[in-house]
């Protein structure tokens, strides 16, 4: 078996300078010399697809496997809450690698290329780079501002000096309570290892380090010198022997750093592939780029790669992907996609504006080096790029994928990086992504949001019975189908509000179920309304403002409203808005409301709670927007019909029993969908969306609940009204038991996700509506309560499992690490 010459044994041997650490530090790295007066070395990556051309999905793996990493640290919660920042040029594209696999997380990169009209939000400097000064300039500035972890990613930790400046910048400006530092190789020396640690108690914020490898490289005196020494000699030899060359592929072959020749000829220009990229879409992370855009990202990729395998030549058997310096991860989604669909063998990497020595050893990484001007006119002025390790390689073809910005002249000249690129390879396409750039935003919020949606118009509700803080998005197609919604969300690949489930359409069997459990179960709810209806006018406010979490609360809102009229003659307000778990409370929605109303009268109501998330995500979201508007006086106490999680002090009950409207999805809460909340359809100054299902109307049982629960309230009106003096007089403080049963069961059936465990009658019928159920647990001895959680167990081949002294009636488990695989394709649950 042949012997793989590690690609820094050339470096190593005659400077000293020696690798230690992990074993596969020397799989991921190789060595090389810089042009540079302030550190002689390069450490260059193997996995990283910018000097070393490499397959798109190791490059792409390596990254998303660090994002996984960094998940399981922080957890779903504090995951969903975070944002991702990339070092340009090289750590643009892992950093959107790791944001991908933290899953929910927003991700933005440092630039050096200034955008007119776009205000910097920060910037720092890189000590040892050629190149030093780093600019921030996210399109929403709330990118960085919110109280989540914030994930720092380079594709190595050496001297920790610009994460520290990263931080200390963004931390004066942005302070929170956690950072994570994700590099491929951590490098630090042992005078360094220490500096991290004390930086973190001196701004008194937790720093966590997430790397694939750790080792240290020894320098031994006078490094630098020789380093310097070794390059201007070899320089001057390679430009002696290249000057004024202009090679063939055989040439190309054996004399491996090519240099610009003057008064060359000229080359054939590249052929031009038609992407079709996303109108909108930015093309990364320079601005900003949220998980709605890598879903519309995701769906565009099979056409585009499509279209660049129909220009490759015929009988292409190795193909590059070239990338543009910061613009890293366009092309190497394209290129991992194209990777699927050829036969070819496909590699990636991208330019760069890092000088480098090339050297023609195998023991040492950049054997070859393509120079040709800058292209992008760059605000520093002209000068030189590179392409290292193409020239030679053997490529059949080149996709040189450029922005927009950078398909000037200067890309198509004769020296220029196309003509270069054509001297090594018979085929060169070009593929030009738009430069995105931020529209300029307004000076000024709207000075009127605009007024809540109503029925008929919206929703299948008389039009004073709620008032709809949301924009109508009936036109637009959100649904997906359950399965592929499952396998997105728990990947990482899309957030539950960015897509809707397929509506379910209930079989006569199970609509004659609901019928029966309303008529059964009317008089116990019209009792826990007019509780905690009572309650609310007695310790909250004489003429609160009903604002129901769309859509669970909106039913319990309008029976709410309807108590308060019949009970006390009240007409009271009543609105619903949208709520997000791991986003937060539709901030413009409160801005409305504390423009229309005294916010301390606004008193949020939903259906029931199971594991407290929705309160716990209320309460944090009421804080910030509180700081971020100077508006005080919301109160996130919600009030609730029935609380088993005991999560809440206002609610009407705390047993678990059915509450038909969770039987149902739109038909029984007006005919509105969930709401919807994706970057590309919600503004900054938008409410949250929704969809109207106007088809539905033939099964619309909305109303009809509404008067069958309303018909009881004489019947119940002296029980409600003692049973609210009842609770008056008695503690209760939430005990979160419903939060510490879930994270009890999370673990004893190894999900290790407490997002995966939904307790209560109302969630267990959600997760069989809308999610791909594993399995359902059940209180030994539950009765009619659990009839239709039955039915629907049985219609979609999910397990009932009895459980002796469960907290719930019953918890339904969502499959875990679910992919379409593992259930087939009808969804089914199977045992693991």
């Amino acid at each position: 078996m042949k012997n793989v010459v590690w690609t820094g044994t050339w470096v190593a041997e005659r400077l000293g300078v020696e690798l230690v650490g992990d074993e596969r530090l020397s799989d991921l790295l190789g060595l090389a010399l810089r042009r540079n007066p302030r550190r002689a070395h390069l450490l260059v990556s193997n996995v990283l697809g910018k000097h070393v051309p490499q397959s798109p999905s190791v490059v792409y793996g390596h990254g998303f496997a660090l994002g996984r990493r960094v998940r399981e640290l922080l957890g779903a919660e504090d995951a969903g809450a975070a944002v991702v920042l990339g070092y340009a040029e090289t750590a643009t594209g892992l950093g959107h690698c790791v944001a991908d696999g933290v899953g929910l997380a927003p991700y933005l990169h440092s630039t050096r290329r200034p955008v007119p009209g776009v205000d910097t939000a920060g910037g720092f400097e890189e000590s040892h780079s050629h190149a030093t000064s780093h600019l921030l300039l996210p399109e929403n500035p709330v990118l960085l501002a919110g109280a989540g972890p914030l994930v720092l990613v380079d594709d190595e930790f050496s001297t920790g000096n610009t994460v520290l400046n990263t931080i200390r910048d963004l931390h004066a400006r942005y302070p929170r309570d956690r950072y994570v530092v994700v590099a491929l190789v951590d490098m630090r020396s042992a005078a360094d290892l220490g500096r991290l640690a004390e930086f973190a108690t001196e701004i008194g914020a937790r720093v966590d380090l997430v790397t694939a490898a750790r080792g240290t490289v020894n320098l031994p005196e006078g490094v630098l010198e020789k380093g310097q020494a070794l390059v201007a000699e070899h320089e001057t030899t390679r430009t002696t022997e290249n000057t004024r060359t202009t090679e063939n592929t055989k040439t190309a072959e054996n004399t491996r750093t090519t240099e610009p020749a003057d008064n060359r000829p000229g080359h054939p220009g590249a052929a031009r592939v038609e992407l079709g990229w996303p109108r909108g879409l930015p093309d990364g992370g320079r601005h900003g780029f949220t998980p709605g855009q890598r879903i519309r990202l995701d769906a565009a990729l099979p056409a585009m790669a499509a279209r660049v395998a129909e220009a490759l030549p015929e009988g292409a058997r190795r193909v590059l992907v070239l990338g543009f310096e910061e613009l890293m991860y366009a092309p190497l989604r394209l290129a991992r996609e194209l990777e699927q669909v050829v036969s070819a063998e496909v590699r990636y990497s991208t330019t760069t504006r890092s000088p480098v020595l090339a050297l023609d050893d195998p023991g040492y990484a950049i054997r070859t080096r393509l120079v040709f001007p800058a292209h992008d006119d760059p605000d520093d002025g002209p000068g030189e790029r590179y392409a290292y390790n193409v020239a030679g390689a053997g490529f059949d073809a080149v996709v040189a994928v450029v922005d927009s910005a950078a398909d000037t002249p200067a890309l198509h000249t004769p020296d220029g990086l196309l003509a270069r690129l054509a001297e090594h390879t018979p085929s060169v396409l070009l593929a030009v992504v738009p430069a995105y750039v931020p529209a300029r935003p307004s000076t000024e919020r709207p000075s009127m949001l605009p007024e809540p949606l109503r029925g008929p118009a919206f929703s299948s509700y008389a039009p004073d019975e709620v008032g709809w803080l949301l924009q109508d998005l009936s036109d637009v197609t959100l649904e997906a189908p359950t399965e592929e919604r499952e396998e997105a969300i728990q990947s990482g690949g899309a957030h539950y509000a960015e897509s809707l489930p397929v509506e379910y359409q209930p079989s006569p069997q199970y609509q004659e179920l609901f019928q029966t459990a309303l008529g059964t179960s009317a008089a116990r709810i019209a009792q826990a309304v007019g509780a905690v209806t009572e309650l609310v006018l007695a310790e909250r406010s004489p003429h609160p403002v009903l604002v129901s979490l769309a859509r669970a609360g909106t039913p319990v809102g309008v029976l709410m409203r309807r108590w308060a009229q019949h009970r006390h003659g009240l007409d009271l307000p009543h609105y619903a808005v949208s709520i997000v778990r791991g986003r937060g409370i539709d901030a413009n929605a409160l801005r409305w409301l504390a423009a229309h109303h005294d916010p301390a009268d606004v008193v949020f109501v939903d259906g029931w709670t199971g594991k407290g998330a929705i309160t716990r995500e209320l309460t944090e979201a009421i804080r910030e927007f509180e700081s971020a508007e100077g508006v005080t006086g919301f109160d996130p106490e919600i009030a609730v019909l029935a609380d088993p999680g005991s999560c809440v002090r206002t609610y009407g009950t705390r047993e678990d029993f059915l509450i038909p409207s969770a039987c149902l999805n739109s038909t029984v809460s007006g005919l509105i969908s969930r709401t919807v909340l994706r970057s590309d359809l919600v503004g900054e100054y938008d409410f949250h969306g929704a969809k109207f299902y106007r088809e539905l109307a033939g099964s619309d049982v909305s109303v009809d609940f509404l008067d069958a629960v309303a018909a009881h309230f004489p019947d119940v009106a002296d029980a409600a009204c003692a049973q609210a003096k009842e609770l008056l007089a008695t503690d209760r403080t939430p005990t979160w038991e419903g939060w510490a049963a879930v994270e009890r069961i999370s673990e004893e059936y190894e999900i290790h996700d407490v997002n995966l465990v939904k307790p209560g009658v109302g969630e267990t019928t959600r997760v069989l509506l809308r999610r791909v159920p594993w399995k359902i647990l059940a209180r030994a001895g539950a009765g009619t309560d659990l009839d239709h959680v039955r039915l629907l167990a049985q219609q979609r081949g999910v397990p009932v499992e009895e459980v002796d002294e469960l907290p719930y009636t019953c918890v339904g488990l969502i499959h875990p690490k679910y992919t379409r695989g593992a259930t087939g394709a009808d969804g089914k649950a199977v045992t693991v």
